[in-house]
């Protein structure tokens, strides 16, 4: 049903207001109007607006407007006005229009994938004109946005206690506890997006490698291989990704007969919260390796002239191994403990940045409530979050995911597969930078003592960057072209 106004502005009758109406933001308007709220809407071509009301009017109570005047008066106070537009410049001339048409409390929330730093830019610019401005993380896709998302709002505790019970109205449900949390002042909401998705990044090439691993040393069909994923689906390392994994991999073209997986381009694409969630860590100086080496596959992926021309000049010259026979089963389940374990790591990785950011921006982010709303409607959702969850329910201080016991148990179970695998992937020249990437950020972990005590020799040698000792106190320096005496720094 629509609200429709004759003469003059339209009155403010809707509770909430969605501004671009591309796929997300439509789907996000329609999931609003099904659970019973009164949505206004807009999009600067008023084509999508007229399509929306006529294909789906019926779902709830749409508000429609041409114009961004009347689509802002017709919000009830305090207005909430959720902005869909591309990132960057359009976000932010999306709400330069919208700041002037507004009065103090009302609130503006950008529910695109924003970088976090336009939003606390952003938050800090709005708050100082009395209005709220709410980054806010959105996972699920076009489904999750109509059928409900996984929501992870930041901004003020004021702003959320008008859109907490809307958010959590419309968003995924697990055992009756809605998919929506309040993260966090400031940038809160889009930073921990941000790692989700650097996470997302670490799942999907961790797939994309086990895969291979079997096709190459099994000679397995993508078929054959869809059903060893859908198998693993029902056991520990069931998720949405492997889910979706065991679909691709059982689709067949229909153009040429041939499994689809064969007749896709090579070259992953990504829009970016990858190198973000990268950038962000060597920022915050916390090692997530096998985000990292997921982010740099899909670069490299993305060089076919490069790949192409190394293909030919190394053909011959690669040093492989031959593996030898085969027992099926054996490596099977050694892939399978090895993209477990692996997983581990990436999610480890990726809660290790969200604290760093955390304490970093005076945020409070709680992991446990992180990993209670990552269960259901976003894109990494997964058995094992209940686990996650728990061990942080039990220790909010746990140094890291690894040594919480129930994942620690799992990790020490599959070292000898996850071992066994990178071997094998070095060996046969099949490229695993994510499963090698993990082991050895395990390994460095685990070790008692580093060769770092090495590379701080060499910079106090070349650079005078001093040193500490493990038996005194302080910082020291070698004076190494004279008579290489150790004094204080």
């Amino acid at each position: 049903m629509t609200e429709q106004t004759t003469g003059g502005r339209p009155e403010a009758t809707a509770q909430i207001g969605v501004t671009g109406l591309a796929v997300m933001g439509r789907n996000l308007a329609r999931n609003l109007a099904r659970h019973g709220h009164r949505v206004a809407v807009h999009n600067r071509s008023p084509e999508r607006t007229h399509s929306l009301v006529a294909e789906h009017g019926d779902e709830g109570t749409f508000v429609p407007s041409e114009s961004l005047a009347d689509f802002v008066a017709s919000l009830e106070r305090p207005r909430a006005v959720i902005v869909m537009v591309k990132a960057g410049g359009p976000t932010d001339a999306v709400i330069d229009e919208l700041v002037p048409l507004l009065e103090a409390g009302d609130i503006v929330i950008d529910c695109g994938n924003a970088h976090f730093a336009d939003t606390q830019r952003r938050e800090t610019a709005l708050r100082e004109r009395g209005l709220h401005f709410v980054g806010t993380g959105v996972s699920g896709g076009e489904e999750g946005a109509l059928l409900g998302p996984s929501i992870m709002p930041g901004g003020s505790e004021e702003a959320y206690r008008k859109l907490g019970p809307i958010f959590e109205s419309i968003a995924a449900q697990v055992d009756g506890v809605p998919c929506c949390v309040h993260i966090g002042p400031g940038g809160a909401g889009h930073f921990v997006k941000m790692v989700h998705n650097g996470i997302e990044y670490a799942d999907m090439q961790l797939i994309a490698e086990a895969y291979d691993l079997l096709r190459e040393r099994l000679g397995a069909t993508p078929a054959e291989i869809g059903d060893i994923f859908a198998e693993w689906n029902s056991g520990d390392l069931e998720s949405f990704l492997i889910e979706i994994t065991a679909d691709v991999l059982r689709h067949v073209d229909d153009r040429t007969g041939k499994a689809f997986v064969d007749v896709v381009e090579d070259q992953a694409e990504q829009k970016g919260t990858g190198r973000w969630t990268v950038q962000s860590a060597l920022d915050l100086g916390v090692p997530i390796t096998g985000i990292a080496e997921a982010t740099f596959a899909r670069s490299l992926s993305g060089h076919p002239e490069q790949r192409a021309a190394a293909h030919r000049a190394f053909a011959d010259t690669t040093g492989v191994t031959p593996a030898g026979d085969v027992d099926r089963d054996a490596f099977v389940e050694d892939v399978r403990r090895a993209l477990y374990a692996s997983k581990i790591v990436a999610y480890a990785q990726g809660f290790d940045q969200i604290k760093a950011g955390s304490e970093e921006y005076g945020w409070g982010v709680d992991p446990a409530a992180l990993a209670t709303i990552w269960r259901g409607g976003c894109i990494i959702r997964a058995r094992f979050l209940n686990r996650i969850r728990e061990a942080y329910d039990s220790d909010p201080d746990l140094p890291t995911l690894l040594v919480a016991p129930y994942f620690a148990e799992g990790v020490a179970q599959s070292v000898a597969s996850w071992r066994r695998i990178v071997g094998y992937a070095t060996q046969a020249g099949v490229p695993a930078p994510a499963f090698a990437s993990s082991l050895a950020y395990f390994d460095g972990l685990r070790r008692d003592r580093l060769p770092a005590a090495l590379i701080q020799g060499l910079r106090d040698n070349f650079g005078a960057h001093t040193y500490r000792r493990v038996d005194a106190e302080g910082s020291f320096h070698i004076q190494w072209a004279g008579d290489r005496k150790e004094s204080p720094a």
